[in-house]
Formats: structure tokens, C-alpha cells, sequence
């Protein structure tokens, strides 16, 4: 194990460099690691609050959310400050930043171009920079609801799935037009949601439950599933190749810490 991390947020590790990245919302650094020894061998400092990570592997950078304004959740940093989304190589060295709104939470990156989609809650937004800019291009109002977290992407009908917690709703965006096109009631206060291609569904952790939704059309979805978790599950981790999907709940009073495996049918 990896000791000494303050609030380890968001991961990746690299398997052509054998290398493990850590972003840290409590001192805003991401440290990287050596993917056999766990050798710590660069600390990256960025600012309050480094959150998500993802690969690009267009450009082989890897792409750090971090720092401005968060007000909700009960955490409050930067007021009526920016965010951003760091680029690094990797080696760790930063070699690009695109200015958000606010604090930025989950984003999705094209595969098939250069927009990444970051949900901005403090703003009500999605906000759709252009990486190869450097820039934000575009601002999506989320009017269907507030407290816009988790995100997922189904880059091939063109539809992004934002999840909400005020109410609870899966938004659904064109991301052709950036219009909402539904965005029906589901599980109160999730945190993680995942698309899943092969399936055509949607996956959605929240308190106590898992909601899984069938993509009828790019417009239309039905609930065609609810299971059961323990109740303060809300993150997790879907793995197409194994059709597993992985959620994991914290120690909480008597209840101890565990990682739930579901077999995708």
C-alpha cells in the first residue's frame, strides 16, 4: 500500500512507463509513483483541491482537474476563483492548463477528437474546452437540475450523461447542439455513473442503490434495473473487458470498508 497521501482523489497509471499518478485534494499535488516499488519519484504541486484524472491518449498527456471555486458538497475553497485542468506528460511535467469557471469535477475526453466535457456545479454548467486550444469553447446551462457530479460519454450517438443530485436526474446532452434532450428521475446522490457501449446502458451509483438504465435511442431510456448496496456506496469503477462493475463503500460505525463486485448480464 501507498501511505501518506493527503485525501488521494483521482488515479492512473501509465503501463508504458510503469508509472502510477495521484492527484491529492488536501495539499492540490499529484505525486508519481513507481508501478512496481511504489517508489515515490516526482511530486507535481498544482493548487487546492486536485481532483480527476484522465488519459488522453491522443496526445499521451495526462489531464488533472483542480483548485477554484466549490462551494457545494459542504467544502468550501476559493471563492469566486477559477479552476483548471492541468496538463502533464509523462514524466509529470506540466506542459499546458486550460482555465475553468469554478472548481471542475468529473470530465470525459473525446476519442475521436479534442473536446473534453467537465461538469462545473458551481457554475450549473458543462463546461467544453478544446485541448488542443487550450481554451474553453462552449458553456452548457444544466436547467434540468443542479449539483451536476459524475459524467459519462457515448461518444458514438453524439450523448453525454450527466449525473445530478438536486433533484436527482440523469441529464442527457447532445453534445452536437449542447441542448438537453432528457434527463429522467433516478437514485438520490450518486457519484459515479458509467455508459456502457457494448450493452447500450447506463450505470448509475448512488445512496444505496444502482440504477441501471437502457439507451432505447439516443433520446429516450428506461430504468430497467435497481440493486440493492450498502448505504453509503456511491463510487465505483465499471471494467467493459470483465462486464464487472466495482463499487465501493467506506468504513462507516460498524460497518467496514469493502469493494462489492457485480457481474454485468
Amino acid at each position: 500500500s501507498i501511505t501518506g497521501l493527503n485525501e488521494p482523489q483521482g488515479a492512473y497509471y501509465d503501463p508504458a512507463t510503469n508509472r502510477l499518478f495521484v492527484a491529492c485534494g488536501g495539499d492540490g499535488t499529484v505525486k508519481m509513483f513507481d508501478g512496481t516499488t511504489y517508489q515515490l519519484l516526482q511530486t507535481m504541486t498544482l493548487d487546492l483541491d486536485a481532483d480527476n484524472v484522465r488519459y488522453d491518449a491522443r496526445s499521451n498527456h495526462i489531464v488533472v482537474g483542480y483548485g477554484g471555486q466549490k462551494f457545494l458538497a459542504g467544502k468550501v475553497t476559493r471563492p469566486g476563483g477559477g479552476g483548471a485542468l492541468a496538463i502533464l506528460d509523462t514524466n509529470g511535467k506540466q506542459v499546458g492548463n486550460i482555465d475553468m469557471d469554478a472548481h471542475p469535477e468529473s470530465f470525459q475526453l473525446e476519442k475521436m477528437g479534442t473536446r473534453v466535457f467537465v461538469n462545473v456545479p458551481d457554475r450549473q454548467e458543462v463546461e467544453v474546452a478544446d485541448l488542443v486550444k487550450g481554451t474553453v469553447v462552449a458553456r452548457w446551462p444544466v436547467t434540468a437540475c443542479t449539483t451536476n457530479f459524475p459524467m459519462s460519454l457515448d461518444e458514438r450517438h453524439h450523448r453525454l450523461f450527466v449525473g445530478c443530485r438536486m433533484p436527482a436526474r440523469l441529464a442527457v446532452f447532445d453534445t452536437e447542439s449542447g441542448k438537453i434532450v432528457a434527463s429522467p428521475a433516478m437514485v438520490e446522490h450518486t457519484d459515479d455513473l458509467f455508459y456502457d457501449a457494448g450493452k447500450g446502458r447506463i450505470y448509475v451509483l448512488g445512496e444505496g442503490f444502482i440504477d441501471v438504465w437502457r439507451q432505447m435511442d439516443p433520446d429516450h431510456y428506461d430504468r430497467i434495473g435497481r440493486v440493492a448496496t450498502p448505504a453509503d456506496s456511491r463510487t465505483g469503477l465499471f471494467v467493459p473487458d470483465l462486464e464487472e462493475l466495482f463499487e465501493t463503500t467506506p468504513h462507516h460505525g460498524a460497518q467496514g470498508a469493502q469493494i462489492g463486485v457485480y457481474g454485468i448480464q
